[in-house]
């Protein structure tokens, strides 16, 4: 196979700035594959018209759900809430040829390969408590007390679960059996919104926020289902990592007022697998 597995996240097509970067992202190779690591945009439509663009253009586009995807904003036509919009985006993005977290894991045999690559979909469950708490309900206040609030709050719905902590707890369970049975065959690359292990979030500016950026359930996926490397965004530091021999990526794009002080062009496709 030839081509390259690239990755890149957090692409907020609602600023005309980084729609303008969408549409200069392009291959390098006719064989190059895509990973799109959530937060597209808030927009069924803006999210229909990413995929689409970049489906058009690499040979392969695999996209997970951010947070921003998931939200029910007042301006987007389709007022769909929790489970019913991950399921809406899901059949969405399938129409358009995009792999999904629901669709059988690809398989890339390009270089670094041949690994099975897992787009997943696993919110939070507000266990990365701040430091000094003891409790999920002490965190919260905490975070709250230092004006620390995430929007996900007000805009991600979570029917038909108790709570977005109930929901992540469902994904978990439903994705282990899936990553159990393709480590047996492969290796793997995990691809998700959230970081899968805490230690990303440890340069937050408000660390108060990890609360509403991963779970400890996830702590030993890497390790466990044998990753050769772990792909996320959210938390807008792209970087690169490593825990117990995994390299972790943070791929993500971020909002103009992020990108316009970095040194290094937005819109930059991280190679997956190269070292």
């Amino acid at each position: 196979m030839t081509g390259r597995l690239l990755a890149i996240s957090d692409l907020h097509v609602s600023y005309q700035e980084n729609r303008e970067i969408v549409e200069q992202l392009k291959p390098t190779d006719d064989g190059d594959w895509l990973i799109v690591a959530g937060d597209v945009g808030e927009k069924v439509a803006d999210v229909r018209w990413v995929l689409r663009t970049l489906r058009e253009r690499f040979a392969n586009v695999m996209w997970v759900p951010g947070n921003h995807e998931l939200w029910t904003t007042r301006d987007d036509p389709d007022q769909s809430r929790g489970e019913e919009r991950y399921q809406r985006l899901v059949a969405m993005a399938r129409n358009l040829g995009v792999v999904t977290p629901e669709d059988p894991y690809p398989v890339w045999d390009g270089e670094g390969g041949p690994v099975i690559v897992a787009p997943l979909f696993v919110l939070y469950d507000y266990s990365w408590w701040p430091a000094g708490t003891s409790s999920t309900e002490e965190a919260m206040a905490t975070a709250q007390a230092a004006g620390i609030v995430g929007t996900d709050e007000v805009l991600l719905h979570f029917d038909p679960y108790s709570g977005r902590d109930a929901w992540c707890r469902a994904r978990v369970e439903q994705t282990e059996p899936r990553l159990e049975a393709a480590a047996a065959e492969l290796p793997t690359v995990l691809v998700n919104h959230f970081p899968l292990v805490r230690h990303p979030t440890d340069v937050l500016r408000y660390p108060e926020f990890a609360l509403w950026c991963g779970t400890d359930l996830t702590a030993e996926w890497p390790t466990r289902f044998r990753a050769r490397e772990v792909v996320y965004g959210h938390l807008h530091i792209p970087r690169t990592t490593w825990q117990d021999g995994v390299r972790h990526q943070e791929v993500s794009v971020g909002y103009p007022r992020e990108w316009s002080r970095r040194a290094t062009p937005p819109g930059r496709l991280v190679p997956v697998l190269e070292r």
